[in-house]
């Protein structure tokens, strides 16, 4: 059998004519995948944020930084932070809307948003961020409604790609900016088998030993693999509605920051 992680694939991660989609390097139904992907989440959620430090070696911060750089948020400004989890970004653009601005921080995972209310609860952040537990690719939110929607290593778990794509642009308002900041495809070849060897031998090892679940961090190596390259995912957004579309490489391109708009 062919070593897939030598040769990973690049691809999106369902096909709308099919009923099958990726969980990690397997085929699962589509209706088998949320179930997956909330069990990895609900068994992270309370290690999530020192296993970000531990496996980027605290680098996260430096890419989500550029993120809330990129995002042109102001006070008064509505923000979506989808898929955000722990809260990071969201307890930022808390401090940058102010008092008349609102951040929505949401997640489809409970365990993932308990955890970030508690923690930005902790920090004293409340009154202008709500918590809504909700599926990307049906937003509950009425249209035109945010400023800016980011969603930070959150899509690649996502079913449907495009038609999450599609609602987040239904939701933004006219002139407002999608950031999608994702794991992606490393441009140097040395850089790409380091990180394979990294991805696939020592991160499970670290997920058991901080986190008792090998498994969990197994799919996450996985899942950045079958993610889409920055070219496809940025030709995604543009099929979705989205213009003036590029894309940033951060740390050589394991991590791209994309950027598009809605007119």
């Amino acid at each position: 059998m062919e070593n897939m992680t030598d040769k990973p694939v690049y691809a999106d991660s369902s096909d709308s004519q099919s009923e099958t989609t990726h969980f990690g390097f397997s085929t699962v139904a589509k209706e088998q995948k949320v179930e997956k992907v909330a069990e990895v989440f609900h068994s992270v959620a309370a290690k999530y944020d020192i296993m970000n430090d531990l496996m980027s070696g605290g680098i996260h911060r430096l890419w989500k930084r550029f993120t809330i750089d990129c995002s042109g948020v102001r006070p008064g400004h509505k923000v979506l932070d989808l898929a955000g989890g722990t809260g990071d970004l969201t307890a930022k653009f808390s401090r940058i809307v102010g008092d008349t601005g609102e951040v929505i921080l949401a997640d489809i995972n409970n365990s993932m948003l308990n955890v970030g209310r508690d923690k930005l609860r902790d920090i004293g952040i409340v009154g202008n961020v709500h918590y809504v537990q909700a599926n990307a690719e049906e937003l509950p939110f009425p249209d035109d409604h945010f400023d800016c929607i980011t969603i930070s290593f959150g899509l690649r778990n996502v079913t449907d790609k495009d038609k999450a794509l599609r609602s987040m642009f239904r939701v933004l308002k006219p002139g407002g900016r999608l950031l999608v900041l994702e794991f992606s495809k490393p441009k140097v070849e040395a850089l790409s088998k380091v990180y394979d060897l990294y991805s696939f031998h020592l991160l499970p090892k670290i997920g058991e030993f901080v986190a008792n679940d090998a498994d969990s961090y197994r799919y996450l190596a996985e899942s950045i693999r079958m993610h889409p390259d920055q070219d496809t995912l940025k030709s995604m957004m543009e099929d979705a509605g989205f213009e003036q579309t590029k894309y940033f490489n951060l740390t050589g391109g394991i991590v791209a920051l994309h950027r598009g708009y809605k007119f």
